[in-house]
């Protein structure tokens, strides 16, 4: 008899360890994608491939300050190009990808959590350029850079204009102050960081046609408790200056 009750508290131990560790677990966990995006997103070594902690930026600490206090899981890898990475969020459940524009042709597609931070859409020019626009139609004759995928290529596309696109952004810098372009279009902060990447400095901004938001998109299959859990972390962060504080290290 001894020996049965013995048996039974070893039982109800093991039990009680088991739900004690899988308390400890999330109960959700999501793949996590994201590109080479400075200063919100990027690579530590600067390469189109990374992992967890080798991926740095304004984005990518918030987005790991918000799972952390939802205490939801995830895996983070940053890949190439930013078109596959987006495919794979929008076709996959538990897939969430980061930082993009909450477009309105985007609303019905994702769950969406943020805002992360801004995105000002902007067309920048060399320091020497006489170009001078009071609006975007002006912009129409001219040779325009953008970064294929990109919700600003998108809307220039929309609205009838043909910009020369390219798999990263960064190279748009080096196009226009080769004279390969005219005008860049790109977000700011975004732009200006990549241009120093580049070494190049002194761009002007002729216009600024669109101030935007980006945003962590999750898979539409995502749990609205979940995505409720992680804008309620992200707004206590941001209440808290987290958000504030993240912005001041890259910037």
């Amino acid at each position: 008899m001894f020996k049965g009750v013995f048996l039974a508290l070893i039982s109800a131990v093991t039990l009680l360890s088991g739900a004690a560790r899988a308390d400890d677990s999330p109960a959700y966990s999501m793949v996590l994608l994201t590109e080479n995006f400075p200063p919100y997103n990027m690579a530590a070594d600067g390469k189109n491939f990374a992992q967890e902690a080798n991926i740095k930026g304004i984005a990518a600490e918030v987005v790991r300050e918000t799972f952390k206090r939802a205490g939801v899981g995830y895996s983070m890898t940053l890949r190439f190009p930013w078109e596959r990475i987006y495919k794979l969020a929008l076709e996959n459940p538990g897939y969430g990808v980061f930082v993009t524009a909450r477009l309105p042709e985007r609303e019905k597609r994702f769950k969406w959590v943020g805002p992360i931070g801004p995105d000002d859409w902007v067309l920048l020019a060399r320091a020497d350029s006489p170009i001078e626009l009071s609006s975007l139609e002006a912009a129409r004759p001219y040779r325009i850079g953008a970064y294929k995928g990109d919700a600003i290529a998108v809307e220039l596309a929309r609205q009838g204009m043909k910009p020369v696109t390219v798999l990263s952004d960064k190279d748009n810098a080096r196009k226009l102050v080769d004279g390969q372009l005219d005008l860049w279009a790109t977000g700011d902060p975004a732009g200006r960081y990549l241009a120093r990447q580049e070494g190049i400095t002194g761009l002007k901004t002729v216009l600024r046609f669109n101030s935007a938001e980006l945003f962590l998109a999750l898979n539409k299959d995502t749990p609205d408790a979940v995505v409720a859990r992680l804008q309620g972390a992200l707004d206590q962060l941001r209440k808290e200056g987290v958000v504030d504080s993240i912005f001041a290290e890259f910037l």
